[in-house]
């Protein structure tokens, strides 16, 4: 993916893309962290999220060392009502979240929200996604979050690409990006 934003009329809903790295066994994450290193993956999800809203939660947040996502309008999700983050926005529920972010990405005059994680955040949102770019990552990690099924009667996959590991990356990893069938 290049990362090129598109433009969107003020009258169409921004999509809601959920964007993840899944381990073969649906591992997400282990103690806060992902499981792994996949450096190029990484340049994936910067080229896949750059210039848009990310939502976020909070757990997930600090562990981007506490800074806010470059390029990015950052849009944490937390319980504490008295947080404040430099540099992000942040809100005490999902549907604040995504509000705000929907505002960003008209200001912005792109068509989607990204949805990083975690896996709260997911269960939350993949009812009201449209699409998912999921990384299924060539590994069986011991970890402590995970990502639901992918309803083959709910989404469709639209397009498929398998990586090699290279230099930096712990293994081979491949992207699937999957549009629902029915509109939410």
């Amino acid at each position: 993916m290049s990362g090129a934003v598109s433009p969107v009329a003020a009258s169409q809903r921004p999509r809601i893309v959920l964007v993840v790295a899944v381990a073969e066994n649906g591992v997400i994450g282990q103690g806060g962290k992902l499981p792994w290193r996949l450096k190029s993956e990484m340049r994936h999800f910067r080229d896949v999220t750059w210039g848009k809203p990310v939502v976020v939660g909070r757990k997930t947040f600090e562990s981007f060392a506490r800074k806010p996502l470059p390029g990015r309008t950052n849009i944490v999700v937390t319980r504490d009502p008295r947080l404040t983050i430099a540099g992000a926005l942040v809100t005490t529920s999902v549907a604040a979240a995504l509000d705000a972010a929907r505002g960003d990405a008209l200001r912005r005059g792109v068509d989607e929200i990204s949805v990083v994680g975690g896996a709260d955040i997911y269960a939350q949102t993949i009812a009201d996604a449209d699409r998912l770019v999921v990384t299924r990552v060539k590994l069986q990690p011991a970890g402590d979050t995970t990502f639901p099924p992918i309803d083959p009667k709910v989404w469709r996959e639209v397009e498929h690409t398998d990586h090699a590991a290279g230099p930096g990356d712990e293994a081979a990893y491949s992207i699937h990006v999957y549009e629902r069938l029915l509109p939410t």
